[in-house]
């Protein structure tokens, strides 16, 4: 018998549904038996380069696979894509774009998206479409795998076509595309702080069956003048590395964007920032600017919008809104009408520190929400800092007072600078999760500090860098390259006191925070065999269920969990074979089925977690 007869439900998308709600009504598994798990199967792809290979390619296995019928698809690091049978985990199909292995540091590819035809369409009815890191869009047959030879060129759409001159590997696509309609839309990861004359981040829609061109969102500011020449784009403009949302029914395209080049320094660049650090709201056939909101002015500090937009239904005053919520790096989360993109909530907007750097000036004020209000700690003072002795902690507050540090948004300086969030957030891409019956908004964020030092062209040559605790951005075209770290005691502790990572459940009715508790323990990052759950810094995201769980892995002790939605007691957990650093799913393939709950488990290249391959299904026992 079932554990808990109940309809079928799926994972058709990267974040559950196009609303990016990463919701499911699945009851089978509930605070109750969520304890019985146990794995079910267990897949491996072979795309990682395991300890003590001869030619090791960093990789991190991000992919949330979605279910197109009754196949798990995913990507892979090196964007071979997958379907696996999703009740037994056997293969079935997959597909080698064939992206060079060599001269990248770091691979990843976080998901891919799919399309339905009607019925009676001949060849590739049902689709796939995948980005590479080398910039092409890709459709593949659903069901053997094969390229839809009636897309773009024999199944491909080069995303390279009207950038202009390119470095190797500058231009990726790590994130899904996404589908509205009949329209994939894709955007492009754009390395960061190479170059001030970048590829520009233009977003674009193509159509599902032929490929062809719909239409270009280039993010310049409005009445810039056409580039000319064979770049069809501004360069340098900010990029849209993120995955996007959709509201099918309103044909509404939610992006978020990152920075312009180069992030640290931006001078005399005028209003290139325009669309930076924003979500922007496009209309899915057409491209066409709706509205945009701006997370931060004149971004200085590489806070760009990594987080997914969850387009939900609000309830506010008895009446129930169609609500874009927004999370960020700086810990706030925007709660914005989805057709206007006005405020639901006051926004205000707060004097910051101005910036010391000759030609650079900064955004006198930056947008604070009230409601919910800013969920990330407000600043760093000396006596929150931490240590393991006396020593060290002191150690931490003379580096504090050797920095620029006045609270939230200082700006890089000569001397060096506080950054708290740091670069990683507050949130990040791995999202929030939105409980509709609730109304409750679930979601993770680091608790770091970084240390920003801008450095003179002339020295940028003779700075040494010392990944990946100190590394040095090139920042060419700009009078300043920048040196960043992590804010560190000499034992290599986070002078910020702990946790360094916290998942948290904020109630959008009162705007209150539910609840909020640690994430993860030091188990194999610390010297000493006790683990203390003190947590350490995580990349990945929650999702929820209909019976009030979260599942949710993320940190750096190869945990993956089980919490209670209603007071953040952990329920259940396990230790993967390798990092956690990516988003779960769950469905059910049949009416009273079971359910399962499936996460890949390769690690992340940054945080240094155990690489690997597996993909990973648990259940009830039979």
């Amino acid at each position: 018998m079932p554990e808990n007869p109940g309809p079928a439900a799926g994972w058709p998308t990267w974040g559950g549904a196009p609303e990016g709600t990463r919701y499911s009504p699945l009851t089978g598994i509930t605070p109750a038996n969520v304890s019985q798990l146990q794995l079910a199967w267990s897949f491996r792809t072979g795309d990682f380069s395991p300890p003590g290979s001869a030619r090791p390619v960093r990789t991190s296995f991000q992919a949330t696979p979605i279910l197109v019928d009754d196949a798990l698809v995913f990507c892979t690091p090196f964007n071979r894509v997958f379907a696996l049978d999703a009740e037994t985990g056997r293969e079935r199909w997959v597909f080698d774009p064939e992206v060079s292995r060599e001269g990248r540091s770091g691979r990843t590819c976080r998901g891919v998206a799919a399309w339905r035809g009607p019925a009676g369409e001949r060849a590739c009815r049902d689709r796939v479409f995948t980005g590479t890191l080398d910039a092409r869009l890709i459709a593949l047959d659903a069901e053997t795998g094969a390229p839809c030879a009636d897309f773009g060129a024999a199944g491909e759409a080069d995303l390279l076509r009207g950038l202009g001159p390119t470095e190797p590997w500058e231009v990726q696509v790590t994130s899904a595309p996404t589908v509205v309609g009949d329209v994939v839309a894709v955007g492009t990861l754009v390395a960061d702080n190479r170059r001030a004359d970048a590829p520009g981040g233009v977003v674009r829609g193509y159509d599902v069956r032929t490929g062809t061109l719909r239409w270009a969102f280039g993010p310049a500011p409005p009445e810039t003048p056409p580039p000319g020449g064979d770049t069809l784009y501004h360069r340098g403009t900010p990029n849209a590395w993120g995955v996007f949302s959709a509201d099918p029914e309103r044909d509404l395209l939610f992006v978020p964007t990152g920075n312009p080049s180069n992030d640290f320094y931006r001078g005399d660049r005028g209003a290139i920032d325009h669309y930076g650090s924003s979500v922007v709201a496009l209309r899915g056939q057409t491209g066409e600017r709706l509205w945009h909101f701006q997370t931060v002015h004149h971004d200085l500090w590489d806070y760009d919008v990594g987080s997914q937009p969850s387009a939900i239904s609000l309830r506010k005053g008895g009446v129930t809104l169609a609500a874009l919520a927004q999370p960020t790096k700086v810990g706030h989360v925007f709660l914005l009408d989805r057709e206007t993109g006005a405020p639901l909530f006051p926004i205000e907007e707060r004097a910051v520190a101005a910036s010391d750097i000759p030609g650079e000036t900064s955004a006198p004020t930056q947008p604070f929400p009230t409601h919910p209000p800013p969920l990330h700690p407000q600043g760093l003072r000396p006596e929150e800092l931490f240590g393991l002795t006396p020593w060290d902690r002191a150690a931490c507050r003379k580096r504090l007072g050797e920095l620029r540090n006045e609270g939230p948004f200082t700006p890089p300086s000569l001397e060096g600078s506080v950054q708290f969030p740091s670069v990683a957030g507050g949130a990040n891409w791995g999202s929030a999760a939105f409980d509709p019956e609730r109304q409750l908004l679930v979601l993770s964020q680091t608790r770091l500090a970084n240390v920003q030092r801008l450095v003179p062209r002339a020295e940028v040559a003779h700075t040494p860098s010392n990944p990946p605790f100190e590394i040095l951005f090139e920042q060419r075209g700009a009078p300043f390259g920048l040196l960043q770290g992590v804010l560190l005691s000499p034992l290599g502790i986070p002078c910020t006191s702990p946790p360094w990572y916290t998942l948290m459940a904020v109630d959008l009715g009162s705007g209150e925070t539910r609840w909020e508790v640690p994430l993860g323990t030091t188990r194999g990052q610390a010297p000493w065999p006790a683990w203390l759950p003190w947590s350490t810094p995580g990349m990945g995201g929650p999702i929820l269920t209909a019976s009030g769980l979260i599942f949710v892995a993320a940190t750096m002790d190869g945990g993956f969990r089980a919490f209670d939605v209603e007071t953040g007691e952990e329920l259940w957990s396990t230790w993967l074979p390798a990092g956690g650093q990516a988003t779960p799913l769950t469905y059910r393939l049949r009416d009273g089925g079971r359910q399962l709950v499936v996460i890949a488990a390769g690690g992340h290249a940054t945080l240094g977690t155990r690489p690997g391959d597996w993909v990973l299904a648990f259940a009830l026992p039979d």
